[in-house]
């Protein structure tokens, strides 16, 4: 896979700063990385199988397209002289140095090839020119790019980033290349958090406000920003650990990518409400002598999201929806599942809308393409792979493939597998195909046996029973290991570890399986999860902290609504038993109100409406309400400080709360793998962390 354009990057991109090891926060370094040293005592090399089918994938990949690598080192103007940035909490935020192992023109045999070729392209570190004197991006600060385009008198951003710290950074050291410029506006191209959540470190929210600086975003992102993630936000993050490898260190045998950049900066993300929204399907604004077209593009990678044309530049702003991968149809971590052909007709409109005519395409991710033609080739293809995704596997459901079987049947067009563009690396074939089928038709496959099926812990041990106990199915499952024969082995032994999930010998072979069926995989967040499983397996439940999801931002933002339809979600339905109660509740200061009734062991809530005899009515101004939400003050501290007025019986709000549990992220995805019980801590209102909306 070494090739002159690989050489060329890797001196580009190459510093004089040594790798730094680093701690804190979600940055998990590996010393022995580049000597190809495995970081787990029980880890293994890839197997003789494994590595016979990395030969086979780098036979069949088209390698001699060498392309990319031009374009991503194109325009290439400085990187600064560190590799990490601190959060202000003191911690590393982030850390390019974890990965500079995949700068030494080395093959690692544990990283699918394909894969390993996207992780040194998303190496990319430092300020580009996307078009001279006009669009430059900083690229490797977070898990997307900041753009920032010169205008008349200052900088217009674009999506920035994760972070607080890492924004800031990226705006300084622009300042520093590039002759220092005051922000005129910032865009918001869609809803998730690594587009947003550093706005206040390019901007003061004061700013805003006023309208002195403008804060522009697609109709229904402020909604979409702090509602998509909430009510399932617990196993959201739990999950996280395995899809984006949270916990595992950054390794040839671990992380080595996030498709869409090398992951998520763990720093302070903050929400600024924007001034300025694009409802209609197309818009047209002049912001500090630029001129922008606006197309909304709802449904495609973000409920709420929007492309840019620059017609006086012939450049084209692709948001998320064209990057450098085949992206999630369904994300591994857990979210609605999107709709694969509204994606590639959003993608044709824009083919011929701006496309045709565009001379150069860049995007929050990955790295730009010049010239018409290449413009047109990468939009056709991914186009048409969504397409393809669509409705070949539907083609495949009415010719009576199910939800459990597509995943092994469904294979884009050998003219689609020769493009890069249409890889999927962020998604997965196999996940996505499954993906539509459920949209489509759900997750039933039409056979009464897996109607109502068993709980694996429950179906387990009849399993391991027939199969003659536990040490036939290691037998077993150590000579389908031998001959490479990874999927029949999992599927024994992961019966085995249900039945028994105390049985050590039996979760190491498991993991044994899993990390080489993660080794040949080309999407990152497959190969995460089988890699973070196997770690799990081996030593429990890794700990540490994910990148953080919400905070005072998040909260302020957040629908009254929405809180309350969590506090529904709370509610342990054993403890609230019999007991029945209506509370109106009378937000004076945004003038909202609303029923909160308990019956039948539910919390529901409607607004707009008083209950004509309540048990209770509380009566607190929603900036009174926030603190409580965020768990700054209880809700009897403001009762004491005069902030609540109540009539009726306050035992009702105190006994609701007494019936709410904390979720803690500390759950077992695999069996037998928590470390210890974890404390639950004291109940309050505070809403917890939503799901982080990061590379959705």
């Amino acid at each position: 896979m070494a090739s002159k354009a690989l050489t060329l990057f890797t001196s580009l991109l190459m510093t004089s700063m040594a790798a730094l090891a680093s701690g804190g926060g979600a940055v998990l370094s590996d010393p022995g990385a580049a000597e190809g040293k495995h970081f787990h005592p029980k880890g293994k090399q890839p197997s003789s199988y494994t590595l016979d089918l990395r030969e086979e994938q780098l036979k069949a990949l088209p390698f001699k397209d060498e392309r990319d690598f031009d374009e991503a080192k194109r325009g290439f103007i400085a990187a600064p002289d560190y590799q990490q940035i601190m959060a202000e909490a003191g911690h590393v935020a982030w850390d390019m140095g974890s990965y500079q192992w995949l700068l030494e023109d080395k093959e690692f045999d544990s990283i699918h090839p394909s894969l390993q070729r996207q992780a040194i392209l998303n190496m990319a570190y430092g300020l580009f020119e996307v078009l001279p004197g006009k669009i430059y991006q900083v690229r490797g600060f977070d898990l997307a790019n900041i753009t920032f385009i010169k205008g008349e008198t200052g900088w217009i951003i674009f999506d920035p980033l994760t972070a607080k710290e890492t924004a800031a950074a990226a705006l300084k050291f622009v300042n520093e290349q590039l002759g220092e410029r005051p922000v005129k506006a910032v865009i918001f191209s869609h809803s998730h958090a690594d587009h947003f959540g550093g706005v206040r470190g390019v901007v003061d929210e004061k700013d805003v406000r006023s309208g002195k600086i403008k804060l522009i975003a697609p109709v229904g992102f402020m909604e979409n920003a702090v509602s998509e993630n909430v009510y399932a936000g617990n196993a959201m993050n739990r999950r996280l650990f395995f899809q984006y490898g949270v916990l595992l260190p950054r390794s040839p045998f671990g992380h080595v990518d996030q498709s869409i950049g090398k992951n998520t900066a763990a720093g302070n993300l903050g929400l600024i409400a924007p001034n300025t929204i694009i409802a209609k399907d197309f818009e047209t604004l002049t912001v500090d002598g630029i001129t922008m077209e606006f197309q909304n593009t709802p449904g495609t990678e973000a409920p709420a999201e929007m492309n840019t044309y620059f017609p006086d530049l012939k450049a084209f702003w692709a948001a998320e929806n064209i990057t450098g991968t085949v992206h999630n149809i369904y994300t591994l971590r857990g979210a609605l599942v999107r709709d694969a052909l509204e994606w590639s007709k959003q993608i044709n409109i824009a083919l011929y809308r701006y496309g045709m005519q565009a001379d150069v395409m860049f995007a929050s991710h990955s790295w730009p393409r010049w010239g018409n033609e290449r413009i047109q080739e990468v939009m056709r293809a991914q186009r048409d792979i969504y397409a393809n995704l669509n409705n070949e596997v539907l083609h495949l459901a009415n010719s009576g493939v199910t939800i459990n079987e597509v995943h092994n049947e469904y294979r884009p067009p050998k003219s689609l597998r020769d493009q890069w563009a249409a890889h999927s690396y962020h998604g997965s074939e196999a996940h996505n195909s499954r993906a539509v089928l459920n949209r489509y038709l759900g997750y039933w496959d039409g056979n009464p046996a897996t109607l109502i099926p068993l709980s694996p812990k429950e179906s387990a041990p009849l399993y391991v029973e027939m199969m003659g106990g536990a040490d036939d199915i290691i037998a077993k499952g150590q000579t389908l290991f031998d001959k490479g024969q990874y999927k029949l082995a999992q599927e024994i032994l992961n019966k085995l570890v249900y039945a028994q999930p105390d049985n050590q010998q039996a979760k190491d072979l498991l993991a044994d399986v899993f990390e080489q069926i993660g080794y040949q995989q080309e999407s990152p967040s497959v190969r995460n999860s089988f890699l973070a499983a196997a770690y799990e397996l081996r030593s429990g439940i890794p700990e540490g902290n994910s990148p953080k999801t919400g905070g005072a931002d998040t909260i302020k933002a957040m629908a009254t609504e929405l809180w309350l339809d969590f506090l529904g979600i709370r509610l342990d339905s054993a403890k609230a038993g019999e007991q029945e109660f209506v509370i109106n509740l009378i937000l004076p200061d945004i003038k909202e109100e609303f029923v909160v009734e308990l019956s039948n062991a539910t919390l529901t809530n409607i607004k707009g409406v008083q209950a004509t005899k309540p048990d209770l009515t509380l009566t607190i101004n929603r900036s009174d309400l926030e603190p409580v939400m965020m768990g700054a003050v209880s809700f009897d501290d403001q009762v004491t400080a005069g902030k609540v007025k109540h009539q009726g019986n306050l035992d009702h709000f105190r006994s609701l709360q007494s019936m709410l549990v904390n979720f803690n992220p500390a759950f077992e995805l695999m069996p037998g793998t928590a470390r210890t019980s974890v404390e639950a801590g004291k109940v309050t209102l505070a809403q917890p962390p939503s799901g982080n909306s990061s590379g959705m």
